[in-house]
């Protein structure tokens, strides 16, 4: 990539933090509109379930392949499709005549997504090359999830009331049209080196993961083992598949040497807990909102503001403290914050009192601001620039498996809970145990926080990197006519 101006850089992570924000407003949302869906569309609480897990979950499958993809056929043309197919996707949902064809264009909106964030991520890794200034431009990227998680609940609360559903997917349509435009116009073409091949046997495998465990999770509790348990098997099966094959690739689709370093696979599995932890209390406290307190969905939004500013304050104060001190410090205040929001619904049943009810949503927004910085920053850090689109591929699938996951185990626990009662009766009860998990999630979260940003874990990253680089260095070649 040419080297650009600090002005033009600047222009190219805005235009990448407008297709983070489409992406990411589209999962809020569609949060407030979770009520609505249900009354109309005549949806259960596994309907629901999959009208956002249908979209993570393709995220989830297909990020890693697209992040590779760029690196090999060009970040600005793999990105411009995304926008595309994103855009179109976001006007079938729109025109969806029931639950099953939402469900179905959701993942054609997904398709398109998995071509946005980890490009545009690679993107800003390949534009900002000093360290610093990358931190604060990630820390800037992070405050975009902020600014969808404040802008989101309104603007689709102000929509669903007024409006109806279906139009919390225009939103995505002017925005997507004029990133387009932008970025044909401004952001330059970039590859890696030396292109990744293709892994087609990785991929299904990986699909196959992720297809069979989230399915198995949210149809459990409607079903018996018998039609739940092949699909538990098959994802077991997948997974160990998937760890034979894919180190005996010269380049594989997910490349284990990763994991050698205690920061990426800290900074993985942080994304997973953190991002489960947000799928989750989205998709519990809007339920609550609506259908116990008997909220409309503009209400609803605003009382998730709380949550939602913290998020977006705390973000760019996260990707400068990453800057300037490392991601320890952030990293230990997210997990201390979501642990302590996550206690007092588990505890002391915040549901039932504003003030707890405000408090813990406060707190899950400050944690949940300083995750995301530290998360990217470390993914990326020590990692060749050429392994800049997979690795950040990585780290972003990490974040689309966890909100998946934790859709998918805190509304199986809520259905199992609710079983035929109705939601106003049983669900402060019922969400009990989903809210011990939330707990678990921001425990590990500030565990992990500490043993992978210490000496130790910074030597097995140096390490991890020295011996990426040489491996991926064709060997010298030695005699006559070397």
């Amino acid at each position: 990539m040419p080297e650009l101006s600090h002005g033009r850089r600047m222009l190219v992570l805005a235009i990448c933090c407008m297709s983070l924000l489409i992406v990411s407003l589209d999962n809020t949302v569609l949060n407030v509109a979770l009520p609505s869906l249900q009354r109309e569309l005549d949806a259960s609480t596994s309907g629901l379930q999959w009208t956002i897990d249908a979209y993570t979950l393709v995220l989830a499958s297909l990020l890693m392949p697209a992040g590779s993809t760029a690196d090999r056929i060009g970040r600005r043309r793999v990105f411009l499709s995304g926008l595309v197919v994103f855009t179109l996707g976001s006007l079938l949902c729109s025109l969806a005549p029931d639950l099953n064809w939402l469900v179905v264009f959701r993942m054609v909106q997904a398709v398109g997504g998995s071509m946005l964030n980890p490009v545009a991520m690679s993107i800003i890794t390949n534009t900002f090359t000093d360290p610093r200034e990358r931190a604060r431009a990630i820390g800037v990227w992070g405050a975009v999830v902020g600014l969808s998680m404040a802008a989101g609940p309104l603007v689709g609360g102000l929509l669903v009331d007024s409006v109806g559903w279906r139009s919390i997917f225009w939103v995505n349509l002017p925005v997507g049209l004029a990133a387009l435009l932008l970025t044909w116009r401004f952001v330059p073409e970039s590859r890696a080196p030396r292109a990744r091949r293709p892994d087609p046997v990785g991929q299904v495998l990986v699909m196959a993961l992720f297809g069979s465990l989230t399915y198995a999770i949210i149809e459990a509790p409607h079903g018996s083992w018998l039609s739940t348990a092949p699909f538990a098997a098959l994802a077991v099966i997948a997974l160990l598949a998937l760890l034979r094959y894919e180190p005996r690739r010269p380049e594989p689709l997910i490349d284990l040497r990763f994991f050698r370093s205690a920061p990426f696979s800290g900074a993985t599995v942080i994304a997973v807990s953190a991002f489960a932890a947000l799928g989750g209390f989205l998709f519990l406290s809007t339920l609550y909102l609506q259908n116990v307190r008997g909220l409309s969905a503009l209400e609803a939004g605003l009382w998730m503001l709380p949550m939602a500013v913290p998020t977006f304050l705390c973000a760019p104060l996260s990707g400068r403290l990453v800057g300037s001190r490392g991601p320890r410090l952030p990293l230990l205040v997210a997990g201390g914050a979501m642990t302590v929001s996550g206690l007092l619904f588990a505890l002391f049943e915040a549901e039932t009192s504003n003030a707890t009810l405000l408090a813990g949503y406060v707190l899950f927004g400050v944690g949940f601001g300083f995750v995301n910085a530290p998360i990217t920053n470390t993914a990326v850090s020590g990692m060749p620039l050429a392994q800049a689109g997979v690795a950040s591929a990585v780290a972003s699938t990490s974040r689309q498996l966890g909100q998946t996951l934790g859709v998918a185990v805190l509304g199986a626990v809520l259905a199992a809970g609710v079983g035929s009662s109705s939601y106003a009766d049983t669900f402060v009860t019922a969400s009990r145990p989903g809210w011990w998990i939330l707990t678990a999630c921001g425990a590990g979260v500030l565990t992990l926080g500490v043993l992978t940003t210490g000496p130790w874990a910074r030597a097995t990253a140096e390490r991890a990197a020295r011996r990426l680089e040489s491996e991926e260095r064709p060997p010298r070649r030695t005699g006559v006519g070397a």
